[in-house]
Formats: C-alpha cells, sequence, structure tokens
C-alpha cells in the first residue's frame, strides 16, 4: 500500500499526564507495520502545558475577575491573592515535575517557594496523627531527611490540583484532571446533552484545545484522524476537536474509537453524531482501520467495512461489519512513541503510598501482554465484549523482541503491561526471557490472585523485574466471591499477596462494595479481612470501587441469577452502559462507602491497623465475624 495517505491518532482531553494513553502508540506501530503513513499527537498534555504557563494564567485570572465577590469560591480567592507567585512559579514547577530541573525540589520541599491554597490543608490532617514524629513537618514520616524529590513533587502535585479547582471554579466546570465532562457522555442515552455542550459558546479551554488542534492538522495534513476515546471524560473534548476539524476542513475523514466507544456506543443511532464524526468503529482498531482506509483509498466499498457506524445515503446510522479475520495478536506489531514528548510528561505524587503513586508517577512504556483475558468469568465484567471475551497470546520470544525494541526506541525502561489479567503461563515464559536475554527492565501489571502464582513464580518475577502487581480481591468474602464467579478464596489471596510481597513486589488490591446481596455484616467482614491483610504485610495499596452493573456484564445480562431486578432504562440512542438495580437486601451502600474508603485511606499510611473495624463507621454495625487471626493461620 503506497504512503501518501496520512493517518494522525490523537489523544483528547484528559486522560494521563505522566504517560501517554498506549492506543495511538499501538495504532501507529501497527499502521507503520503495514506501511501506511502514521503520526500521533496527545492534546491532553499539550492542553495541559498551554494552560499551566504564565500567560495561561493571565488568561485564567482574567475570567476569574469577572466574577463578582460572592461567586468566588475559596479557591478562586487563594488564586487572586496570591497571583504573582503563582505567575512567576509556574514554569519552573513544570520544568521540575518534567524531570528538567531537579535542583529546584529543595526550595520547594522547604515550603517558602510555592503559593498555598485550599489543597494544602491536607497535611494539617497528618499533624498529631499517629504519623507526626513531632518535627515539625507533617510529611517527614514519608519523606524522612532524604526525600527531597519526592517531597517536592507531592506538594507541586498539590499546587497543580489547587489551579485545576480554579479552573473548574471560572473558566469550566468540567474541568478536572482525569474526569473532564465525564457525566456528559457516561451512560448517557441521549445525545442531547453532549449536543447542547457543543453548541454552547466555547471556553477558554475550549479555544486553547481548537488551536492546538488546527496546529497539529497543520504540522500532519493528514486524510484521515483517528479519536481515541478510553473514557467517558475523553468524549467531550475528542468532539470539540472534531468540531474544530470539520469547520477547518470537511475533507478530513475523522473515526472514533477506544475504551468508551466499545462499552457504551454499541446501539448508536443518532446521526448528529455524524456531523462531528465520519465513522465510529468498535473493539480492536487494527482491523476495522486498515479497512477504512482500504475505502478511503478507493480499494474497498463501503459495505465491506468492519465493526462501524456510519451515517448513509438516506441520513440514517447503519452498523456495517463484513466478516473478515481480526488482525492476530502476533501481527499487530510494536507500539512506538515516535511523535509524542516523551520529555514533557509530568511525574505526579498524589497518592502517598509506594505502590499507589505508580498510576500517577513515572513514565512508563504500556505494553499488553496477551488481548482479552483468560478467565473471562467474573459476573461483574464486561465478558461478552471482545475486549475481554477474545483472548490471544503471543510468545514469550515476540514479546521480548517488542520490549527490546520500545527501549531501543524511547530511551526508558519502565513498563506497565495493561493487561485485564495476564496469565501467569505467558508472564512466566516472558520472565525466563527476560533474565535469558539480561533485559534490565522494571514492570507492574495486573494480574487474577490465583494459585499459580507460588511464592517460586513471585521471586522469578521479581528477578525478571516486576515491582508491583495489581489484582481484584473484590469484595473480600468467599460467599461473595462464588456469586461473582472470581475463582479465588480469601485464604488464596492472602497467600499469593504474601508471596509477592515477601519476593519485594508491592501488591495493590481492587476491592469492591455494593455487590448484589451484599449485607452489612458482608461489609463488616470484607474490611476486617483487608485491616489483617494490611496488618499482614500481603497488600500495601488499595482502593474501594462502588458496584456498577453494567449491561454487557453476567449481572447485567442474566440479573435473577444474583437476586437483582435490573430497572428500566429510557430509549437509548447513544451512550449505553450501567443499568440500576433494585436490591431486595436493601443495604445502604453510600453511607458505607464513605467509612470503607476513610478506613483503607488509613490502612495505606499504617493508621488504625490495630483498631475495631467498626471505629470507621459512622453508624452502629455489627461485629466482624472474621476471626481475628483469621490471615495469619491462613499464611500458616
Amino acid at each position: 500500500m503506497a504512503t501518501d495517505f496520512r493517518v494522525l491518532s490523537l489523544i483528547p482531553p484528559m486522560t494521563q499526564l505522566n504517560t501517554p494513553y498506549p492506543s495511538t502508540a499501538y495504532l501507529t506501530g501497527f499502521l507503520r507495520s503495514r506501511d501506511i503513513s502514521a503520526a500521533q499527537e496527545d492534546l491532553a498534555l499539550a492542553l495541559v502545558l498551554k494552560l499551566f504557563t504564565p500567560a495561561g494564567l493571565d488568561a485564567v485570572r482574567d475570567e476569574a475577575l469577572t466574577l463578582a465577590d460572592a461567586e468566588r469560591t475559596g479557591s478562586v480567592h487563594a488564586f487572586l491573592d496570591q497571583f504573582a507567585l503563582y505567575r512567576s512559579t509556574i514554569t519552573p514547577v513544570i520544568a521540575f515535575l518534567q524531570g528538567r530541573d531537579s535542583t529546584l525540589a529543595h526550595r520547594i520541599a522547604a515550603r517558602g517557594l510555592l503559593p498555598e491554597g485550599p489543597r494544602f490543608a491536607a497535611l494539617d490532617a497528618y499533624a498529631g496523627s499517629d504519623m507526626d514524629d513531632g518535627s515539625g513537618d507533617p510529611l517527614s514520616w514519608a519523606f524522612g531527611a532524604l526525600g527531597v524529590q519526592d517531597k517536592a513533587r507531592h506538594l507541586c502535585t498539590l499546587f497543580l490540583n489547587d489551579l485545576a479547582d480554579v479552573l473548574r471554579d471560572t473558566v469550566d466546570g468540567r474541568f478536572e484532571f482525569v474526569r473532564y465532562a465525564e457525566s456528559l457522555a457516561a451512560s448517557q442515552p441521549s445525545f442531547d446533552p453532549l449536543a447542547q455542550a457543543l453548541a454552547a459558546p466555547p471556553t477558554l479551554v475550549d479555544r486553547l484545545l481548537r488551536d492546538l488542534t488546527l496546529a497539529a492538522i497543520e504540522r500532519h495534513r493528514p486524510q484521515l484522524v483517528l479519536l481515541s476515546v478510553p473514557f467517558p471524560g475523553s468524549v467531550y473534548a475528542a468532539f470539540r476537536i472534531a468540531q474544530a476539524i470539520k469547520a477547518h476542513d470537511p475533507s478530513i475523514h475523522i473515526a472514533l474509537g477506544g475504551g468508551f466507544v466499545n462499552t457504551e456506543l454499541r446501539e448508536l443511532s443518532d446521526p448528529r453524531v455524524f456531523d462531528f464524526v465520519d465513522f465510529v468503529t468498535l473493539d480492536a482498531g487494527e482491523r476495522p482501520v486498515l479497512s477504512l482506509i482500504e475505502h478511503l483509498r478507493g480499494q474497498r466499498g463501503r459495505q465491506r467495512l468492519q465493526r462501524t457506524f456510519t451515517r448513509n445515503d438516506s441520513g440514517a446510522v447503519q452498523y456495517i461489519n463484513l466478516a473478515e479475520p481480526d488482525i492476530p495478536f502476533e501481527d499487530v506489531g510494536t507500539p512506538t512513541w515516535d511523535g509524542l514528548p516523551l520529555d514533557r510528561y509530568l511525574s505526579l505524587l498524589d497518592m502517598l503510598n509506594p505502590m499507589h503513586r505508580l498510576w500517577s508517577d513515572g513514565r512508563w512504556n504500556k505494553l499488553t501482554v496477551a488481548h482479552g483475558c483468560y478467565w473471562k468469568k467474573c459476573s461483574f465484567c464486561d465478558v461478552s465484549l471482545d475486549y475481554i471475551g477474545r483472548y490471544e497470546t503471543a510468545t514469550a520470544h515476540k514479546l521480548a523482541d517488542r520490549i527490546q525494541q520500545i527501549v531501543e526506541e524511547t530511551g526508558q525502561t519502565g513498563f506497565h503491561f495493561v493487561d485485564e489479567a495476564a496469565p501467569p503461563k505467558a508472564l512466566k515464559a516472558l520472565a525466563e526471557e527476560l533474565i535469558r536475554r539480561q533485559l534490565n527492565i522494571s514492570w507492574w501489571g495486573n494480574i487474577r490472585f490465583e494459585k499459580t502464582f507460588t511464592p517460586e513464580l513471585a521471586e522469578l518475577l521479581a528477578q525478571s523485574g516486576c515491582i508491583a502487581m495489581s489484582g481484584g480481591l473484590e469484595v473480600a468474602s468467599d460467599r461473595l466471591l462464588g456469586l461473582m464467579k472470581k475463582g479465588v478464596s480469601v485464604e488464596q489471596v492472602a497467600r499469593v499477596t504474601k508471596g509477592f510481597s515477601d519476593a519485594g513486589i508491592l501488591v495493590h488490591a481492587y476491592l469492591m462494595y455494593g455487590f448484589p446481596t451484599q449485607t452489612l455484616q458482608d461489609t463488616v467482614d470484607a474490611l476486617e479481612y483487608v485491616r489483617q491483610l494490611f496488618a499482614a504485610g500481603c497488600i500495601q495499596s488499595g482502593f474501594f470501587h462502588r458496584f456498577v452493573c453494567t449491561v454487557h456484564s453476567p449481572v447485567g445480562l442474566d440479573p435473577e441469577e444474583y437476586g437483582v431486578t435490573l430497572l428500566p432504562l429510557p430509549p437509548v440512542t447513544f451512550a449505553k452502559n450501567d443499568v440500576g438495580f433494585v436490591d431486595p437486601v436493601g443495604t445502604d451502600h453510600d453511607t458505607l462507602g464513605i467509612a470503607l474508603n476513610k478506613a483503607l485511606y488509613n490502612y495505606m499510611h499504617g493508621i488504625g491497623l490495630d483498631e475495631d473495624v467498626r471505629s470507621w463507621f459512622a453508624d452502629r454495625t455489627p461485629k466482624a465475624r472474621v476471626p481475628r487471626h483469621f490471615i495469619e493461620r491462613a499464611l500458616g
């Protein structure tokens, strides 16, 4: 195929700021392996770097000054009161977070350089707590005398969070670093809210994004733009990007894809979507995009597209899916980060927890060990969709080749394996290959805490460079784990996680509350298990997610089996994913969630591990039925 057809893949705001979201890297690498001219840009990073400059803050200040005094929040007042200091420090702060001025850490850590807004009040919570060592520095427990760089990064992160609050309170009420305008798209049955927002006068953020978009179009002059939308919080900005491109040059074709599209737009029927984009593709992007390019080059008719929505000549939405094999996982090529400014990403430090920080700190090369999930049974998961249900692997030799090529290209040896659940057999083979080649990398990933991960395998993975693992403990209850079809028990999770911890591998547990038929007693028992896991050194980090029933999960597909009744959905012409349900048990999960997250936050900081778990709950709760030394005995 000739190379005169140019494709540009864009990452819309907002996604991660510390490392590129990998979808464009995958597609760009694949297209180049097929001799197609492909480029990529990260407009999420570009937008933040445009806003957080002296000129950007000037523009924010101008908008803040138009607000009446009564309309200004505490964040806005702090910003205006200390504006000169914000303006003079924003450039050095960004340079420091990009790793370009490390010596500034000493001044930042001394807390005399940066203005301190409401976000810094969180530091006061450490004073007088179990972590207060009496030194007068509320962060000394976390960073000690030598952790100057980390302490400075944490303070800079609070500084940026203050500014994000100001942006939300003055410029654009939708603004957040990751969940930008999420409510406009998440499970919205109608396109109306998004259409109304896109028809409204552009905000300062919208105008900056338009300028960045048109500059990227001018640089690359593509015939096709691929907008990768991983999260609901990226949808609004993706449509603003498309809007800007169509107003500038309607002849440029635009395709929308990514995780949000794959889960929520499977029943798309609103033709207004195609006022902004020309095509919407589902599931793994390689085959649909390749067919789309062939179609636009006149080599394939429109009726021979794969997994693609478009608007037909009569103005109606049409879904086209010619049966054709997907590109095998072995043949998708090596991701490339060429074109992305790897030296401009921001290493943030939000959570003072060694495992939790990996999501926002450091520049990780993201790679997939296998496509889909080898287990694909969990009742809360979208097992009916391609990204879970189609399981394919690549050989350890092929994966090691990809890793080696990526290290040579980026100069970075840190890898985040982004699988739903990396298979133990594949990880073992890969670890052996990495050790054989003496490829010295650091890596972390997501797994199921299954018994195959023995202490011996944990040691092998550590030798190959594994530094951390995350996995689903979900509701720490054997009854509910069985109902979830998780295939693990609490005892098994304890042994597996202890094996990882003993090998020097940090462990993060995904936790869940609000699962069908979960009672107050179940919740108290689950927290007791979690407390014991932290106290025994099995896990170092965790996060409680509220269970959400999705239409693609076993619970959504067969609610009667789980003892719940689904609430009726309105007619859907746009997004469909989450569905409400009635649980006859009637537990007040909203109230319990506050206690669970408070307890977990403290456990991650080593606080309250000896206290009765009932102390975290505001209301009277039953005593945990779990024996006090259950985990200790499970570990033998």
